[in-house]
Formats: C-alpha cells, structure tokens, sequence
C-alpha cells in the first residue's frame, strides 16, 4: 500500500541516481503520487537539469560516476538551495555527519523500504508547501481529481488507463502552455523512452475518450512543430460523454505503470 499523500500537484523532484533501475524505480514511485519528477545519471546532467527545471527538492546520490554528491550538494547551496535527500551506501556516523554538513536536509542509507523513502520526501516537500494546491481541477464539463486520480466527464467517470491519466494531468498542469513531445515523454512516462509517436498515440487515445470531435479536438491542441497544448479554458457547454466501460477499473494511485 502506497503512502498517500494529501496534495502534491506542482511540487517537481530531481532524483539524481547512477543506477539506472534505481533512478527509474523512484521516479515510478514519485510518478504514482503526483509529484512532478526529473531524472539524472550525472552531475553534468544534473546541473544542467537543476538549472532548467529549479525543483524544490533533489534526492541525490552521494556516489556519482562522475564525481562526489556531496560536492554537488555543496553547489546546491550555493543556488535556490532546495531541500536535498541524500541517498547513500555509506551508513557509517561519519558518512552521515559528513552529508548533512554538506547541505543534505535528510540522510537515507541504501537499501531502504520505499514507503520509508516516499515518507522522507513527503515530510521535505511538506515544509516546501507555501499554500494548499487545488485537488481537483475544474475545466467546466471535464474535472480532473489529483487525489483520487479520477477523470469525471459531465458527471460521468472515465475509463482513463494510469498511463493516460498521467499524460492528461501533465498537459493540465502546463497551465495552456504547448509541451514538447519529448518534455511529455520525461514527465509524464515512469521510464526512459524515446519514442515520440508513443505520445501521439495516447493523445489520440485521450482524445476518443474526452472529445467531442476527436478529429478536431477542443481540449488536446496539436502545436505545430511544438507538441500538444491542453486547453485550460472552460469547454462550451454541450460536451458530449465519452464512452466508457460500465465496468471501470479504478484508476488508483498504487496502479500506475
């Protein structure tokens, strides 16, 4: 059972992880949760991610292939300073002592349980948290609940797969503003992957399901040499249902892939 947490919409996490199935499996996990999440493999990667993205907070490793964490973490500082988990091999005292005068806000020793982990992060963007995000967001007919991960369409709930669900709730976070194909592939897909027309193929496939017009649709624009755009402004009246199965799996937090 996951550890759930009340709102994390617009919170962004940097996971900077050598191992590539361990960096892959923390972004899933954050993924599951609402966070917004950016992956690295490098301190090169990293900096230049941090510089883009400004997270809130970074968990990083404190042992890198290309240099020390630590020394990263000193660099941290020297920026917006975000909270910073360090997650280390290393659990002897002076290893721990010597992360957290480094500028680490936490300390988690490999290998840890990740209700443990998803905890750690939930109390560091818990402090991050200047004001209470909205749960669900309203789009006139469409309403989109962050919480419970539903989809409702004039009243009705959508048979949304998670990997749909996260695509839509990307996009409507974007605030109307056109994303890359590639940008959605980062934000919105738990693993690598660098296949563009697997994007367009869930748009079309969220477009069969919330449009009226899939062939002209109204909610999901096509940018031209940009990518897609969700549009925030409220859809007029008369949206017709999209289909659905009667027999709807719940689309839940701890079922997404």
């Amino acid at each position: 059972m996951y550890y759930q947490l009340d709102i994390v919409s617009a919170v962004c996490i940097q996971i900077v992880e050598g191992n590539p199935h361990l960096r892959s499996l923390l972004g899933w996990h954050l993924q599951q949760v609402g966070y917004s999440v950016y992956q690295s493999a490098s301190l090169q990667q990293a900096k230049d991610v941090y510089l883009n993205r400004q997270p809130q907070l970074v968990v990083l490793d404190s042992d890198l292939s290309d240099g020390n964490g630590l020394e990263f973490c000193r660099w941290l500082r020297q920026q917006s300073q975000p909270f910073v988990l360090i997650l280390s091999a290393r659990s002897a005292e002076s290893d721990i002592v010597s992360g957290l005068r480094a500028g680490a806000d936490d300390y988690l020793t490999k290998p840890f349980g990740m209700q443990e982990f998803l905890a750690r992060v939930e109390a560091l963007t818990r402090r991050s948290r200047p004001t209470i995000a909205p749960a669900i967001l309203d789009y006139g007919d469409l309403k989109i609940d962050l919480v419970q991960r539903r989809v409702h369409l004039k009243h009705e709930l959508i048979d949304l797969t998670p990997q749909e669900f996260s695509l839509l709730y990307v996009l409507a976070q974007a605030g109307g503003l056109p994303l890359s194909r590639s940008e959605l592939l980062r934000k919105a897909w738990p693993d690598a992957i660098d296949n563009h027309r697997t994007v367009d193929t869930h748009v079309l496939s969220l477009r069969k399901k919330i449009e009226v017009d899939p062939r002209q649709p109204n909610l999901i624009q096509t940018v031209r040499n940009v990518g897609y755009r969700f549009n925030t402004e409220v859809p007029a009246p008369g949206l017709a249902t999209a289909t659905h199965s009667p027999n709807h799996q719940r689309t839940a937090i701890h079922s997404l892939t």
